[in-house]
């Protein structure tokens, strides 16, 4: 389950590949070593010594601790098959679109006389493939989290409450607040 719109997004991107990660740590490591072109670039990442590096490459050491095998598997499946990741956001962006899972409280800015109050809400919406690309896009610009969060509330005031623009016209502005849970899929 993941709070922020950009744990789901990679969420979803994980869900895209094809193969799973190396199982060992010096499997692990020598895919970093390779991906980043050297040991001290992996040492300086992972906060370890170059030289304990150098070892789990050669076998020399197996077991790492438990907090440096969290974060050795999270850089291995942040960098794991790039050009997959990279064909399912395409595909998302031009085509299929994106499909949100959000529960969180939602609200609107609309004119007086409306029923605006934030209220807790399970929605799963679909959303356009132009939202995918704003998300993704936004994303690999390190858009904060409140600015992701407010450009998938934007998908959902198109889509859910406007209905593509059938309904709710005067609706102005929604809003994310308090999310406990968001998830994609592509």
């Amino acid at each position: 389950m993941a709070n922020s719109v950009g744990e789901g997004l990679d969420r979803a991107l994980q869900q895209a590949v094809t193969r799973p990660i190396p199982k060992s740590a010096g499997a692990q490591m020598r895919y970093l070593v390779k991906q980043m072109k050297g040991t001290r670039a992996v040492a300086q990442m992972l906060r370890i010594s170059q030289r304990t590096v150098e070892r789990y490459v050669k076998d020399q050491i197996r077991k790492p601790r438990p907090d440096l095998a969290g974060r050795m598997e999270a850089e291995v499946k942040k960098r794991w098959q790039p050009q997959v990741r990279a064909k399912a956001k395409k595909a998302a962006s031009s085509t299929d679109g994106i499909v949100v899972d959000v529960r969180a409280r939602l609200g609107y800015s609309a004119p007086v006389g409306t029923t605006d109050e934030a209220r807790m809400r399970h929605l799963t919406v679909a959303l356009p493939p132009h939202f995918a690309a704003r998300l993704f896009s936004a994303q690999e610009q390190g858009a904060s989290d409140a600015q992701l969060r407010k450009i998938a509330a934007e998908g959902l005031k198109e889509v859910y409450f406007q209905n593509r623009g059938t309904r709710a016209g005067s609706l102005e502005e929604v809003h994310m607040l308090d999310v406990q849970n968001i998830e994609f899929g592509l």
